[in-house]
C-alpha cells in the first residue's frame, strides 16, 4: 500500500501495559467510528506495514488504546512510539455537500464571489489553528481560511469551491 491512497489517522504517542498495547491519539472528529477495525497501516522505517489488532478501546476522548498481534512486550511496543497510522482512502465514507475531506479537493479551482477565479488549490495547511487553502494563482501563493462561513459551494462535478471571501483578503496576496 502507498501513502498516496491512504489517509493518516493518528500518532502512537505512548505505551500503555506491560503486554505491548499502546495509546494512538486520533486525528479525527469522530474517534468511536475506528474502534472496531481489524487492520491499520503502520509507517514503520518509511514503509506501510499491515498491523492485525487484536483489540481495541476507546480510552478518553481521542486516544485508541491497541492491542496488534505479535506485539507482546514493552520492548515490541517501544518499537512502534511515535509511527504515524493510516488506513486505506476508499474506506472512508463520501461525504456530500458542502463537506470535504482535505485531501479530495487538491486541484480543484477556487472561485470567490467578487473576486473571480482565485486559483487552483495545491495544499491544505492545517497545522495552524485555523486550516487554510492553499491556492496557486500563477506562481503566486494564496491563502485562505477553510471556514464554513466562506464556503458557498462544493462543485464535485467541476471541481470547483465558490468561496465568499471578506473584501480585500485576496488582494492581500497579489
Amino acid at each position: 500500500m502507498k501513502k498516496e491512497n491512504c489517509f493518516y489517522l493518528g500518532k502512537v504517542v505512548s505505551k500503555f501495559s506491560f503486554k505491548g498495547e499502546v495509546l494512538i491519539k486520533l486525528d479525527t472528529d469522530e474517534p468511536q467510528n475506528y474502534v472496531e477495525m481489524e487492520s491499520v497501516f503502520v509507517d514503520y522505517n518509511k514503509n506501510l506495514i499491515p498491523f492485525f489488532i487484536e483489540k481495541s478501546a476507546l480510552h478518553k476522548s481521542n486516544l485508541l488504546r491497541v492491542k496488534f498481534e505479535d506485539v507482546d512486550s514493552e520492548e515490541d511496543a517501544d518499537d512502534l512510539m511515535k509511527a504515524e497510522i493510516y488506513l486505506p482512502l476508499d474506506i472512508l465514507p463520501e461525504l456530500e455537500g458542502n463537506q470535504f475531506y482535505y485531501h479530495e479537493v487538491i486541484g480543484f479551482k477556487i472561485i470567490d464571489n467578487s473576486f473571480g477565479e482565485v486559483g487552483t488549490i495545491t495544499g491544505v495547511n492545517d497545522s495552524t489553528a485555523q486550516a487554510l487553502f492553499e491556492i496557486d494563482r500563477n506562481g503566486k501563493e494564496v491563502l485562505i481560511p477553510i471556514n464554513d462561513e466562506f464556503i458557498d459551494k462544493v462543485d464535485r462535478t467541476s471541481n470547483t469551491i465558490f468561496v465568499n471571501t471578506p473584501d480585500g483578503l485576496i488582494a492581500l496576496y497579489i
